[in-house]
């Protein structure tokens, strides 16, 4: 049984412990307004706190996935001083950039999905610009449709990477590949997205959100949700660690907590059984008394 939700520009629908997220303004291509934003933000907020949800998808209504900032405001679309009122000013008339209305909206989004306790697949069924693209770096996983295409255009807006995108593309896909893109600001096919790294399969159209579930039912089926939920965060922050120490530090915090908990017990009980691990820990209330070890870092 679905579970539905109302949002204006997205639809959160859950089914069989997978948690679809839509992009819901088809007539627009899906295209980023500041409600999407807050939507979104509220989507992983009731993921992480629901331990039904397994796994999260997100996918596109119609033919595209994103299509970028909505930018039927015309050439003040991304000046924030005329869309939302002047940021504050410093006593010698320069910017405050701590101004939280300075922050950007995008990255604000992928630095929520960067927090998530779950698994994130992107199933990117159509074009994928701007935005539609760099809030997919903060997800685990990106299959595309032979539909789908891709574009690093600021540069040919006359604008910058956002959506924290300059800490996550080179991370992906490398900085040659990463600087060739954003350089030139091209929209590119799926093919070069998947040669590229980017992408991790391009399959046909009809295929795309079938390929996506099966992946996320299977990690639904057999994994223990609080080691997913480790494991998300001990890969994405140690690709900002300066030694390798440090993820020592953190895989023997882990296995010395996991190790005494119920669920590798029933882990081991059951391969020893050849049975269907049954593992009861949530992420909600069994986390481990380590986590989380990093300090959390402010806007400022």
């Amino acid at each position: 049984m679905a579970e539905h939700s109302a949002y204006e520009t997205i639809k959160y629908e859950v089914a069989d412990q997978i948690l679809t997220i839509t992009l819901n303004r088809p007539d627009k291509l899906n295209s980023f307004t500041p409600t999407m934003q807050h939507e979104l933000i509220e989507a992983f907020d009731k993921a992480d706190a629901d331990d039904n949800v397994r796994a999260i998808i997100v996918t596109g209504e119609g033919r595209a996935f994103c299509a970028g900032a909505d930018l039927s405001s015309g050439a003040d679309t991304f000046d924030r001083d005329a869309r939302r009122g002047p940021v504050r000013r410093n006593a010698d008339g320069s910017t405050d950039y701590s101004d939280p209305q300075v922050r950007d909206g995008g990255g604000q989004v992928t630095l929520r999905i960067f927090k998530c306790l779950k698994p994130v697949i992107a199933a990117v069924n159509g074009p994928a610009v701007g935005i539609g693209v760099t809030m997919q770096l903060a997800m685990d996983i990106r299959i595309a449709s032979d539909a789908a295409r891709f574009g690093f255009v600021f540069s040919q807006r006359g604008i910058v990477p956002e959506a924290a995108s300059s800490w996550f593309l080179p991370r992906i896909v490398g900085i040659a590949q990463a600087l060739e893109w954003c350089y030139t600001g091209r929209v590119f096919p799926a093919q070069e997205a998947l040669e590229g790294k980017l992408v991790s399969r391009v399959v046909p159209a009809d295929q795309l959100l079938e390929t996506a579930r099966t992946l996320a039912k299977e990690i639904a089926a057999k994994t223990a949700p609080v080691s997913v939920a480790l494991i998300r965060q001990m890969m994405w922050r140690m690709m900002g660690a300066d030694d390798p120490m440090e993820a020592h530090k953190i895989d023997s915090r882990g296995i010395y907590e996991r190790g005494r908990s119920d669920d590798v017990k029933e882990g081991v009980s059951s391969f020893l059984e050849k049975r269907p691990a049954q593992f009861k820990n949530k992420v909600t209330a069994d986390m481990p008394p380590y986590f989380p070890w990093w300090d959390e870092r402010e806007y400022k």
